[in-house]
């Protein structure tokens, strides 16, 4: 679980996003950051008993910086008013690859993961496999544990194409697929859960759920 302080803090952030404000409450988002990496961490050691790539990963090297990069965004906003985490074989730096993520920000906690945006190349591999092993991957999808916390892969219009891609027929049987330009699972988590005795528990289901598509992902980039 996270200390309702952490929350409070990211709430508190949010209304007062400057640095004199954020300076003057430094201590306290030093203790809300070591409160989500000790939740971080916590995840990693349950799950990296299922899923040995992670095994050997720690929290430090999966937390984002709370700084934005403001450079080319109208917000000039200069922090985020979350806490993100990627789980990775490589921590947050793995590029190539598909891996866990879990972020907190009041009103939007989600855990999840997947692949996002990937490059061209990388991009054509996954499709490619999808094709050819679309029976596995529909019985992955399709699984009671998955529909269960996911649903389905996020079809957002940001992530899908609106026509299958050139080299696929429109009738083939995984165009739903085909279409994405992301390949994620999310699960949303209230408030309410983050301060829950079971935030842990819940967590490593949901990584679990997703385990075998990140799997199915990464096998298809290798």
């Amino acid at each position: 679980m996270l200390s309702p302080s952490t929350i409070k803090f990211l709430k508190d952030l949010k209304k007062n996003n400057n640095r004199p404000w954020f300076e003057a409450n430094r201590a306290k988002y030093d203790t809300a950051k070591a409160d989500f990496a000790n939740f971080i961490q916590a995840v990693i050691d349950q799950h990296g008993k299922k899923d040995v790539s992670i095994k050997n990963i720690v929290a430090k090297d999966c937390l984002f910086r709370i700084n934005r990069d403001v450079r080319f965004s109208k917000d000039k906003s200069p922090y985020k008013s979350n806490f993100g985490a990627s789980i990775n074989k490589s921590g947050k730096k793995a590029e190539h690859s598909a891996g866990y993520y879990f972020q907190v920000q009041p009103q939007r906690n989600f855990a999840g993961g997947g692949i996002w945006m990937p490059e061209p190349n990388e991009l054509k591999k996954v499709r490619q496999e999808i094709d050819y092993n679309f029976a596995d991957f529909k019985k992955i999808i399709s699984s009671r544990k998955f529909k269960s916390i996911y649903g389905d892969l996020d079809r957002s219009e940001e992530f899908l194409l609106r026509r299958v891609p050139k080299g696929y027929e429109p009738d083939n049987p995984a165009a739903d697929y085909l279409k994405l330009k992301s390949f994620v699972g999310i699960s949303f988590f209230s408030d309410a859960d983050l301060i829950s005795k079971d935030l842990v528990k819940k967590t490593v289901a949901a990584f679990e759920a997703l385990q075998p598509v990140i799997q199915f992902i990464n096998n298809s980039m290798e």
